[in-house]
């Protein structure tokens, strides 16, 4: 078997509903400008019950594997790196929630990356779909079949630049596209460097991994051996699925409980850092436009108790 560039890791856990829309945005008949990008998608079931369907991802082409983790743990953590160890991408990419859309750009701009710079750390910004952050829009009746409707409304599948007309920046983005963010929900690096780094830190066991992606962010970034860069124009759309940390009111938010693991695998609180200036690469849709800077309506930068986890 030839090695692929890239191999891209999508973790579900009770994504039956979402799963379906995730893998169709990594498929070939979704993602534009990839007829040269050899690639392999790896469907990562994390302990569903029932287990996601092992006859989907085939559905989407023959770059995607189905995978299932037997686990009762509530962190994907340990699962990820277990599959990028056996990845066999010369890259890796991770996408911790696989309840986030894909907008039709991210991989290409993740082959682009990787000649600009021969280790990049590739990252996408977050945006809840809806008309707010979903904490505070399900309160006012927002749930799946409203989003279910939202979806079909604005013809995403044909076109999946229209999601920037339907959704709103997530809290760790809230600066845009040209601020600073907090984390990313899906970025690219070599699949070695990934390794070396140790992946995401086994320790962090709290439920979607608590603030496990803001910790590698922040590494990441921080790492000189890494060449940061952010996807202009492209993004990851959040559907509502019931995420521990994504869609509970604001004063159920565990992030305190993160907070407190987090203490005590480094020692300190969890704050928001910036590390190295990106290279910022890519082409501004149209619609994702108002998203360069903070939105209205979005307090940036927002405080750290605001913000949301990293894959749930």
């Amino acid at each position: 078997m030839s090695t692929p560039l890239l191999s891209i890791i999508l973790v579900f856990h009770q994504m039956a509903r979402e799963a379906p829309r995730t893998l169709y945005s990594v498929s070939r008949a979704y993602q534009r400008g990839i007829d040269g990008l050899d690639y392999e998608v790896i469907a990562l079931d994390h302990g569903s019950s029932p287990p996601l369907d092992v006859d989907l991802p085939r559905r989407f082409g023959r770059e995607f594997i189905y995978r299932r983790i037997e686990s009762r743990c509530p962190s994907p953590v340990q699962a990820i790196n277990a599959a990028a160890r056996t990845a066999r991408g010369t890259y890796l990419a991770v996408h911790i929630d696989g309840a986030r859309i894909l907008s039709p750009g991210v991989l290409a701009g993740f082959h682009a990356a990787t000649r600009v710079h021969s280790a990049p750390f590739a990252h996408t910004m977050s945006f809840h779909l809806g008309p707010g952050l979903q904490n505070q829009t399900m309160l006012q009746g927002y749930d799946r079949a409203v989003e279910d409707r939202l979806l079909a409304s604005v013809g995403w599948m044909a076109d999946g630049y229209r999601l920037f007309t339907c959704s709103v920046l997530a809290g760790s983005s809230a600066s845009g596209f040209l601020g600073d963010i907090m984390e990313t929900n899906c970025f690219t690096l070599p699949r070695r460097h990934f390794l070396d780094m140790g992946g995401f830190h086994p320790a962090f066991q709290t439920p979607g991994g608590g603030l496990c992606n803001l910790d590698f962010y922040s590494r990441a970034m921080q790492d000189t051996a890494l060449q940061p860069v952010r996807l202009l124009g492209e993004g990851t759309f959040h559907q509502f699925h019931g995420g521990v940390a994504t869609n509970v009111p604001q004063e159920q938010h565990p992030f305190e409980s993160f907070q407190a693991e987090y203490r005590a695998i480094r020692g300190r609180d969890w704050i928001p850092t910036t590390g190295q200036d990106p290279i910022y690469l890519g082409r501004v849709h149209p619609a994702s436009r108002p998203f360069l800077t903070s939105a209205p309506g979005h307090p940036a930068p927002l405080s750290s108790r605001s913000q949301e986890s990293s894959s749930s």
